[in-house]
């Protein structure tokens, strides 16, 4: 769902290497300059790079089923204006996204509705519910061609149905994506990380052990199966650790961090705002630091939003009775590159290879995060790296207003997207 298509010429641009570029689009692949015709529409990039388009390993859309909170046109709207031209679509839908027919749903609603390429994300067990598998093999067999699976907002935290999705999936290259919450350590009503400020709020604590001694148990059981395992929203010194650990052996596991546990750290709880509530929560400065280090020396492999929207209503709680998540899709890049671009821990190819290339390589996505040269398919967002802007939540594509940036002083890099060779947004 493009706002323009057909032949498109960008003049001037720097590709992440810093080398000068024009960028010819014809019928939604990249052609050379020399044979765009007289009169095509032009865009000037001077000062502007051209990126692959950013892909999303980790988007809630929440159709259907709660459209009061976000649709696909509205949630992929949102991505479109961050610079995305796909993103996975989680599972955690009502109906939820275990069978065959839900998933291929799900993929005519982003064929109809979306502004961006749309990835199905199935469900590891039937319904979340934790005990049995979901159809993995036949979303896999399926249109949609699922390769993704997660019971994201819930943990598979039985070990043997952990192993059986870990094997089932070797079968076709899928991935398991796990949200790493011991339910024991960790259950339903924690949402404060554990330190001092859980005790002085009278919240219930969520320890960064409750993450990592689930990737701890998953790592080895990738390493058992010989299966893909991707961590979801790394948020904890730990877990970055045993990451780092289970590469060492060769094990099969990638990970993904938020940017909200790059830049949002637990004091900002302390007025019990909602708006800050998210699961894993957000952490103290040490674990910050771990996951922007783990994040610019590989060992998190790719930035994943975890983009949640709600509806008012479910915001409007009480701290511990809200539900957890926050919106991400817009201020992604801002974040990533405020937070590690500005301050020199990443050059842009790397920010290209963590917000592209890896979660497309990761996702096993056909035509994604791919380089910018001709005969490749025209996916790509234009940045400005000098533009900074307050953000303002209330202007957002997304239905859902809890976004945790509104007010914040944060780069505006992006100046167009452009999917299949059409214009999916524009400054």
């Amino acid at each position: 769902m493009t706002t323009s298509s057909g032949s498109l010429l960008i003049t001037g641009a720097r590709l992440a290497d810093g080398t000068s570029t024009d960028l010819y689009i014809s019928d939604g692949v990249l052609a050379d300059p020399a044979s765009a015709p007289a009169g095509v529409e032009r865009i000037d990039a001077d000062g502007v790079l051209a990126l692959p388009g950013l892909v999303d390993l980790h988007t809630h859309l929440r159709q259907p089923g709660r459209e009061d909170a976000e649709t696909v046109a509205s949630g992929t709207a949102a991505a479109a204006r961050g610079g995305y031209t796909c993103v996975h679509a989680m599972a955690n839908t009502d109906p939820v996204t275990d069978t065959a027919e839900a998933a291929e749903y799900v993929q005519a609603l982003g064929e109809r509705d979306g502004h961006c390429q749309v990835r199905v994300v199935g469900a590891v067990t039937r319904g979340l519910g934790g005990a049995e598998l979901a159809e993995l093999g036949l979303m896999a067999a399926s249109s949609a061609g699922v390769r993704v699976f997660s019971d994201d907002g819930r943990c598979v935290d039985d070990s043997l149905v952990m192993r059986r999705a870990l094997t089932y999936v070797k079968s076709f290259d899928g991935v398991v994506a796990q949200h790493s919450q011991d339910p024991r350590l960790a259950g339903p009503g924690a949402c404060c990380h554990e330190s001092e400020y859980s005790g002085r709020l009278g919240l219930p604590g969520w320890p960064s052990q409750a993450e990592s001694v689930i990737v701890a148990r998953d790592v080895q059981l990738a390493e058992l199966t010989g299966s893909r395992l991707h961590v979801c929203h790394v948020s904890t010194a730990e877990s970055v650790d045993v990451v780092r650990w289970a590469k060492a052996r060769g094990i099969r596991v990638t990970a993904e961090v938020t940017p909200h546990h790059l830049l949002l750290d637990t004091p900002l709880v302390s007025d019990y705002d909602t708006t800050f509530k998210v699961n894993p929560p957000l952490r103290t400065a040490e674990h910050l630091e771990a996951v922007r280090e783990g994040l610019a020396d590989g060992t998190i492999d790719s930035v994943g939003t975890d983009h949640a929207p709600h509806a008012r209503q479910d915001k409007d709680h009480p701290f511990d009775v809200a539900l957890p998540g926050m919106l991400g899709l817009e201020q992604a890049l801002a974040v990533v590159v405020d937070v590690m671009v500005n301050t020199g821990r990443m050059d842009w190819p790397t920010l290209v290879e963590r917000m592209s290339a890896a979660p497309a390589r990761i996702g096993r996505v056909v035509g994604q995060g791919r380089p910018l040269v001709v005969g490749e398919p025209a996916n790509l967002v234009l940045v400005d790296p000098s533009a900074r802007g307050v953000v303002d939540g209330a202007a957002s594509a997304s239905r859902a207003r809890n976004n945790p940036y509104h007010g914040r002083d944060l780069p505006d890099p992006v100046v167009a997207t452009i999917w299949k060779g059409g214009v999916t947004y524009r400054r």
